[in-house]
């Protein structure tokens, strides 16, 4: 994971060198013009590794440098997959006002759908801004991890009071845990560094949010 940060640095780090390098080139004083010219074919000066100097290498290379964060399946999977999960965590959320018989789990419950309904608007806008939902492959959302069943969900709607609190603290507990899941797979097989981001958002809140449901 620092290994793919320390690239998105450097990638940052050649992209605004090779911006002034060019931004140079069409700088608009008279003056200015026979050193633009001298600079067009010039160069760009790209961090070395760690130990290393700087070196001086073409625009055309530094953009070559730059990591390819395009998105692949697992980018595509893991949003889709994940709006879904979100989706289920909302349900169970919706239910604590009326049902729900400690003023903590209510809490917990709130904070919960303050949280992930802004991260299913971000995901849908990725997806939206990179082509739309793809093909999954034949996974099945049924079988992501931490997902309640059907059963359990139906049990959660008739419970009531200390009961409701229980069973929701346990099914929300196992579903947070698998949405930590899937977003570690991600990091491990991803592309693209806003889902990186999301994923990293993911574990964070989630596994806060694991901690404060165990102590309840």
């Amino acid at each position: 994971m620092l290994i793919r940060r320390q690239r998105a640095v450097v990638a940052v780090a050649l992209s605004a060198v090779a911006v002034l390098a060019l931004g140079a080139c069409d700088s608009g004083s008279d003056a200015a013009a026979p050193k633009a010219e001298a600079s067009a074919g010039g160069s760009v000066v790209a961090p070395g590794k760690p130990g290393e100097p700087a070196k001086r290498i073409s625009p055309e290379e530094a953009a070559r440098l730059l990591p390819d964060e395009r998105p692949n399946s697992a980018d595509f999977t893991y949003t889709q997959m994940m709006i879904v999960h979100h989706r289920q965590a909302l349900t169970m959320t919706e239910l604590a006002p009326q049902r729900a018989g400690s003023p903590a789990v209510k809490k917990v419950a709130e904070r919960i759908s303050a949280a992930q309904q802004p991260e299913i608007a971000a995901m849908e806008g990725w997806l939206k801004n990179n082509g739309g939902p793809r093909e999954q492959g034949g996974h099945d959302h049924h079988s992501m991890p931490g997902m309640a069943t059907e059963a359990q969900l139906k049990e959660l709607r008739g419970a009531k009071g200390k009961a409701f609190d229980e069973l929701f603290l346990k099914l929300m507990i196992t579903h947070h845990q698998g949405a930590v899941t899937m977003a570690a797979e991600v990091l491990s097989d991803g592309n693209n560094v806003l889902v990186e981001e999301m994923a990293n958002d993911v574990i964070a809140q989630q596994t806060s949010e694991i901690n404060r449901m165990q102590s309840l």
